[in-house]
């Protein structure tokens, strides 16, 4: 499910659509400050370790709108925690919503 369509009770769409837009530009400076880092788990899932106002944004979905913005530091740190792992963020499994809630340490399916 889209990020946008989680609304909280009275919560209009472009109401939802604006949080979520701040909310992903907010982790991007983050990220951009390294304050908050990038894991990329066995399967090729992506989760963000540190301190971050989710604001009902998953990962998954901070991680496609963040590949969309385009900041050139957002993706130099993906490639770093690709390089990391040793692997790359695959985004059918991203997708699937394989994901984490414990800054990579274990990792689990949408289910």
């Amino acid at each position: 499910m889209p990020c946008d369509t989680q609304r909280r009770k009275n919560q209009t769409l472009e109401q939802r659509k604006s949080e979520v837009r701040a909310t992903v530009d907010n982790l991007a400076q983050q990220i951009a400050r390294r304050k908050v880092q990038l894991k990329v788990g066995p399967q090729g899932a992506i989760a963000f370790v540190g301190d971050w106002q989710r604001n009902g944004v998953s990962d998954a979905c901070a991680y496609r709108r963040l590949l969309v913005q385009g900041n050139a530091l957002v993706r130099a740190e993906i490639a770093k925690a690709e390089r990391i792992a040793g692997r790359s963020v695959n985004l059918q499994v991203v997708g699937s919503g394989i994901h984490s809630h414990d800054g990579g340490d274990t990792w689990h399916s949408k289910g």
